[in-house]
């Protein structure tokens, strides 16, 4: 039977479903327009677009006659690892968030969202050391003239993965807020009782299956404890 609440207005209103991390009780259907319509799954499928134009770019045309044109420093390595890493994580946490839904452990969806929030954050900080060692190094390029390839062959792309490191920067810091919102609600009375991992232990009280006794009182005595010595009839030997 549904019961309601009733709210200051008088009204009566259908009591709010519990969450755990976000999400209902497992169980339920998946509902892919739902799912993509998530402020979290759209970010991350922007920041996967991102990372593939980042490190796609700086492949396609940040080398010239295999030295990168950034001062043959390490910036386009960097850009590659970050973007093909970046890459993976957001496929991997797009598996997570269709699953997440149907995880019937609390303790598994905490170990998901806790992981969500520590990659979207590193990666907020390696996107911002990317974003400010590209720019650097591009401008310093002139230094190394024999690593800049005629008629600004690859310019465009440098360029383009420079900008998209930048805004990755924000993807990715919208991704760790949405994590750490999450964490944040963590998981209500009524759904984590539902849940054989945070059931209660309870112990069952010394000698409570006896009638009178309460089984709330940690110093009851045993039965019989109260009955005097007279009480009891004295053992007579048999006589043959």
């Amino acid at each position: 039977m549904t019961s309601f609440q009733t709210s200051q207005d008088g009204k009566m209103s259908l009591p709010s479903q519990p969450q755990a991390y976000g999400a209902g009780m497992a169980g339920g259907s998946f509902d892919p327009v739902a799912f993509i319509k998530r402020p979290q799954v759209i970010l991350r499928i922007v920041s996967w677009v991102f990372s593939i134009i980042v490190f796609g770019c700086i492949s396609a045309g940040g080398y010239y006659r295999d030295h990168c044109q950034m001062r043959d420093s390490g910036a386009c390595g960097y850009g590659i690892g970050i973007g093909v890493m970046a890459f993976l994580f957001c496929i991997a946490f797009l598996i997570i968030d269709v699953l997440f839904d149907n995880m019937s452990s609390v303790q598994h969806r905490k170990y998901a969202v806790l992981a969500d929030l520590i990659v979207s954050a590193l990666w907020t900080f390696l996107w911002f050391v990317g974003f400010c060692f590209l720019t650097d190094q591009w401008r310093r390029r002139e230094e190394k003239p024999g690593y800049i390839a005629p008629h600004g062959h690859g310019k465009d792309n440098i360029q383009a993965s420079i900008a998209f490191s930048f805004f990755s920067i924000f993807t990715w810091a919208g991704l760790a807020f949405f994590a750490f919102r999450r964490y944040r609600e963590g998981t209500s009375e009524s759904l984590s009782s539902g849940y054989p991992d945070n059931q209660p232990q309870t112990q069952s009280s010394p000698y409570s299956s006896f009638p009178g006794s309460d089984a709330s009182d940690p110093y009851q005595q045993p039965p019989f404890a109260g009955q005097k010595s007279g009480d009891i009839p004295e053992y007579q030997a048999p006589t043959y």
